[in-house]
């Protein structure tokens, strides 16, 4: 699908001299050298301490334009069950029923330009109104006009992955548009103030590890906040349905290179790991990642947001503070928004 705009700016170059190479194993303890997750780990500690941002998340739009084949809100999937929320309801939600432990929202949908404007919009401005809550958004490849619009409303961060960061490899899994275009959103959103965030999947079907670097080291390039990094889930209903799941350990070791790469970032926890691997998403935090995402989409339509499957493990209030408090860190009384401003500010 041909996307609504097209940016001008070209996306940057991976320089053959910056690239790192990725261990696909996990590192082995060694007295005289700490292994790879305890690198990234101090380094994590040095910059944060040992707190962790605690984000919640309101799923608000199953509805997508877009086709990727290893996602089960695709298009083409007709068994799914579509639906949009009320800003009215959502407001309600965050408002009065968050956890207290949360000082960010993360407003996620499918790329559903009907729901930015009648739900995401509106229910932008009341929180921005109502609450000092961090607001993030991940709705997929707009136009400028809506950016700006949602920025104007209150939108701090922004979370525009790219997946995998060879074009051929992009065209391959049907990711949004075009990688020079996913590149260029992420440029333009960060010359409008934006914070932004991107992120990859380590397993998709037909990536090589050095596609994986390749990934890793355009990411670094970005003008970002914040990635993260994903085991690849296989979703039913979608193409890629038989394929295996990615490795929690090379996903892993992505999430303390990151780290060690780009200490400043704001690298999540992600759900998946925890599908992957009964521990991941605690191990994730021993590896230098530093936000937990609480799902807060109200019962009734969590099964009809299949990013992976119907049955999706939901990390609640309750797993999110065990896996913060087993890995030894606490939650962060300090939001998301607030600690980039107050680095911005110290650094200025």
């Amino acid at each position: 699908m041909s996307l609504s705009v097209s940016f001008e700016q070209n996306p940057p170059r991976v320089v053959a001299g910056e690239q790192r190479s990725i261990p696909t194993r996990a590192a082995t303890f060694d007295t005289t050298l700490p292994s790879l997750h305890e690198q990234a780990r101090a380094v994590r500690d040095k910059m944060f301490g040992r707190r962790v941002f605690v984000r919640g998340v309101v799923e608000v739009s199953s509805h997508c334009r877009e086709n990727c084949r290893y996602c089960a809100m695709r298009r083409d999937n007709q068994e799914l069950k579509r639906y949009r929320l009320a800003a009215e309801e959502l407001a309600e939600l965050i408002i009065h029923h968050r956890p207290v432990a949360i000082t960010d929202i993360e407003i996620q949908a499918g790329e559903d330009p009907i729901v930015v404007s009648e739900v995401v919009l509106p229910l932008v401005r009341e929180l921005r109104r109502r609450t000092d809550l961090g607001i993030t958004l991940c709705l997929g490849t707009l136009s400028p006009r809506e950016y700006d619009r949602l920025r104007d409303a209150g939108g701090d961060y922004y979370v525009m992955k790219v997946e995998t960061g060879n074009s051929e490899h992009y065209d391959f899994i049907a990711a949004p548009g075009t990688m020079a275009e996913r590149v260029a959103a992420i440029c333009y959103l960060a010359r409008k103030g934006w914070q932004v965030s991107s992120g990859l999947i380590v397993g998709l079907p037909g990536q090589t590890p050095a596609q994986v670097e390749q990934t890793l080291n355009l990411l670094t390039l970005l003008p970002l906040a914040g990635c993260s990094v994903s085991p690849f889930v296989a979703g039913e209903q979608t193409p890629f349905a038989v394929a295996p799941n990615g490795n929690i350990e090379q996903t892993l070791n992505c999430v303390a290179w990151m780290r060690l790469r780009a200490p400043h970032w704001i690298i999540p926890a992600v759900s998946a790991m925890a599908l992957v691997s009964k521990d991941g998403y605690a191990h994730a935090f021993n590896a230098g990642a530093n936000l937990a995402t609480i799902n807060l989409t109200p019962h009734a339509v969590r099964a009809d947001y299949p990013i992976y499957k119907r049955d999706r493990l939901i990390m609640n209030e309750e797993r999110v503070l065990s896996a913060i408090e087993e890995a030894g860190c606490n939650p962060s009384r300090v939001g998301i928004v607030d600690h980039l401003r107050n680095a911005a500010e110290w650094f200025s």
